[in-house]
């Protein structure tokens, strides 16, 4: 679903979790009324343990809390904190929750990978970060990943998809006390004109919204694009755009995480590396640590933070939400933060390396290509339409 753009919004840029954590406490502490959040993972680590904390607060001094968690990405939630959130008055739903882990049936590829939270229709939240710490121990640097809080008209339409996902959840759970709509007295504060909407992918009328807005955004950029995802493999249209992009005179930069993360998805991507590289895209793979980052720019007008990545997953078969912001000082932000990035944290790729990769190295590119093909064959998603 793509709502209308509208005007009078505040949007304030939220860097990794260190900055996104302190945040989402605060508008969790502060909720008098309802508390709406979706996330695909929810680790009970440190961070999971704070937040989970707020909610019970939250929820035992009467305030509605509705948690929505997808069933494969928490599959591991633990029952003793599940239990402790269910008797504070927490109302805790898992979207197509795992009872058979190995089965076959391809629905169960279509997951709930949004991370959106609303409080008391006044405040949402809209990004990449999930609810698990930035740091995996293991001596890297944080988990590179952005969000953004909203102020103003868009949070209706945040907080409308939180309860539309809500309401169908718990009507198929047979959790029919928990679908009442809640109506709010809350007429939103106008504290900026920044420029936002909100699009969402979903596997009924919004199949390739998010897709569309993409295109739309790269076949209208006249100077540059810039794209930090951690998972590209997009489709033809996508790829085609960006090539068209390049051709006209665009400067095209991506970001992409190295293989360190989903190798078989990492490799079969350098399958398109030649041709973008040819028609003058730069092309540069994060190297400090993991790269959960799903943003982009185009002409330091535009931007976009969500956490729909460029892949077959995100653009064929999950529920994902980005937010599109029009607002040259945002922009200009995210881009500059980016930049450092890619001027600290990145490697270029260039042609010379893929002329001199081994035939190891390219066999298993190749390899990989091959066995995401044979994969989408068998699910019956995109295939050779999609990667052709």
């Amino acid at each position: 679903m793509k709502f209308a753009l509208k005007r009078h919004n505040q949007v304030t840029l939220l860097r990794n979790g260190a900055e996104y954590f302190p945040a989402l406490l605060t508008q969790i502490k502060a909720a008098q009324i309802e508390i709406h959040l979706e996330s695909y993972i929810f680790r009970a680590d440190e961070v999971g343990q704070a937040v989970a904390s707020a909610l019970i607060q939250a929820a035992q001094r009467g305030v509605r809390v509705s948690v929505l968690l997808d069933g494969f990405g928490s599959y591991d939630f633990p029952e003793t904190l599940k239990q402790a959130l269910l008797v504070a008055g927490v109302r805790l739903l898992f979207f197509r929750p795992e009872v058979k882990r190995f089965s076959l049936n391809r629905a169960r590829l279509r997951r709930m990978h949004r991370k959106l939270a609303c409080f008391d229709g006044k405040v949402a939240f809209v990004g990449g970060i999930n609810i698990l710490s930035d740091f995996d121990g293991d001596g890297l640097p944080p988990r590179y990943d952005y969000a953004v809080q909203c102020i103003g008209p868009v949070v209706n339409d945040i907080r409308a998809t939180l309860t539309r996902e809500w309401r169908h959840s718990a009507w198929s759970q047979l959790k029919h006390g928990w679908t009442q709509r809640l109506h709010l007295n809350t007429p939103p504060s106008y504290i900026d004109d920044v420029l936002s909407q909100l699009v969402v992918r979903d596997n009924t009328r919004n199949r390739n919204a998010i897709e569309r807005a993409y295109l739309q955004q790269i076949r209208a950029a006249k100077s540059e694009i810039i794209i930090a995802n951690a998972y590209f493999l997009p489709g033809y249209r996508m790829r085609q755009a960006l090539l068209q992009a390049a051709q006209r005179g665009v400067n095209v930069v991506l970001l992409l995480q190295d293989e360190r993360d989903h190798a078989l998805l990492q490799y079969a991507s350098w399958a398109f590396y030649r041709p973008l590289l040819k028609a003058g895209v730069e092309i540069f793979q994060y190297r400090a640590g993991f790269m959960h980052a799903k943003v982009a720019i185009f002409d330091a007008e535009w931007a976009t933070v969500g956490s729909s990545n460029i892949d077959p997953f995100s653009l064929l078969l999950a529920r994902e939400a980005n937010l599109f912001i029009h607002d040259p000082v945002f922009a200009r932000q995210l881009r500059s933060d980016v930049q450092q990035h890619l001027q600290e944290d990145a490697r270029g790729v260039l042609p010379q390396h893929l002329q001199q990769a081994s035939l190891g190295l390219r066999a298993l590119v190749w390899l990989c290509f091959g066995v995401v093909r044979l994969l989408m064959g068998l699910s019956g998603y995109g295939g050779k339409k999609y990667l052709e």
